[in-house]
């Protein structure tokens, strides 16, 4: 017996059965290099394997206890992909897998049709629902990001694909969770401050975690007062002068920002660590920050404002760019080098 019902709709898609006439669309994206590359197929996959696919899934009108079943994700007309979904026998525990053509990426399709499904899922009383991911495949990554998922580990050289042990990293969602994160603040931040850490609230602040996949770029309160904890040299030879504040978003801890303070050696404020919760991302929290931060040195009669990202997928540049930061031509210990005149306009003015 089906757990959920089919079609689901979303403002701009449609999730639903899978039926023979679809088998031409999932061999072409299947076939796709990009799309297989991350998956336990192989490309080219011919349409007849997409007929087989179709056929075995018999008359299952939807998910269904015991079984894997791919549901279509269809756009106007166009099928752009398909959510795999498998219950196990009580009907208790999902796991979602979710392949999207490449010509239809970019668009939030992922997103949507797989939160659909989960939605679906958890209301009709499902307990939890698994995924599991190549570490690194990061667009699927921040699709399971994007809708809550929590990353419960990572299983060691865990599946052999097509000669190669590789990792799996294992995402967990619950009712809560998903609860949780559709609570979440969106939409732009009324009220943005910078706020002095004291004892007695340090600690909300030291919980704030970015994704996991931002996490090699971005260190937590934490791992920042351990690197002050010993004398960490400024780039002149002499000594860091942190500059730390909070930062609360309508009242709530939504991250912090730490700077390296001018000093006679090192002249030059550094914006050495920014980090954004993972709840409050997206609500123009950080540009706000930025200029704050910008509009303090240029009030001290600094002439630039310097700050640093590692280049590659996932990297702060854009953002920073997008402020106004432009690249020296400097990479320290593998970090491009960025520089904001501070006689110009307000970053991201």
């Amino acid at each position: 017996m089906a757990v959920i019902a089919l079609p689901l709709r979303t403002d701009r898609l449609v999730v639903r059965r899978m039926t023979p006439a679809d088998a031409a669309a999932l061999a072409a994206y299947r076939s796709h290099p990009d799309v297989a590359r991350h998956q336990s197929w192989d490309a080219p996959f011919p349409i007849s394997s997409a007929v087989e696919l179709i056929a075995g899934q018999g008359d299952l009108a939807g998910p269904t206890p015991g079984h894997w079943v791919q549901l279509a994700v269809e756009v106007g007309t166009t099928m752009v992909g398909d959510v795999a979904v498998r219950l196990d026998d009580a009907g208790s525990v999902a796991e979602v897998g979710y392949t999207l053509d490449p010509a239809h990426q970019g668009h939030g399709h992922a997103v949507e049709a797989v939160g659909a499904v989960v939605d679906a899922l958890l209301a009709a009383g499902v307990h939890r629902v698994e995924a599991g991911l190549d570490p690194s495949n990061g667009p699927s990554r921040r699709v399971l990001e994007r809708l809550g998922f929590v990353l419960e580990g990572v299983a060691r050289q865990a599946h052999l694909e097509r000669g190669e042990w590789v990792d799996d990293e294992r995402w967990g969602l619950l009712a809560d969770d998903r609860a949780a994160w559709l609570a979440r603040p969106v939409g732009p931040a009324d009220e943005v401050e910078l706020v002095e850490l004291a004892h007695d609230t340090v600690h909300a602040y030291l919980r704030l975690r970015t994704h996991p996949s931002q996490r090699r770029l971005v260190a937590t309160l934490g791992q920042s007062f351990a690197d002050l904890a010993v004398d960490h040299p400024d780039d002149g030879g002499g000594t860091v002068e942190p500059w730390v504040r909070g930062i609360a978003a309508d009242g709530e801890p939504a991250g912090f920002v730490m700077t390296q303070e001018p000093t006679a050696t090192s002249p030059e404020p550094y914006l050495w660590r920014l980090l954004i919760d993972r709840r409050h991302q997206g609500r123009g929290i950080g540009t706000v920050v930025v200029a704050r931060v910008a509009e303090r040195y240029r009030t001290l009669g600094c002439e630039s404002l310097a700050v640093s990202w590692e280049p590659g997928p996932g990297s702060p540049e854009p953002f920073y760019r997008g402020l106004g930061f432009v690249p020296t031509g400097d990479i320290v210990q593998g970090e491009v080098v960025g520089r904001l005149e501070l006689r110009g306009a307000t970053p991201g003015g």
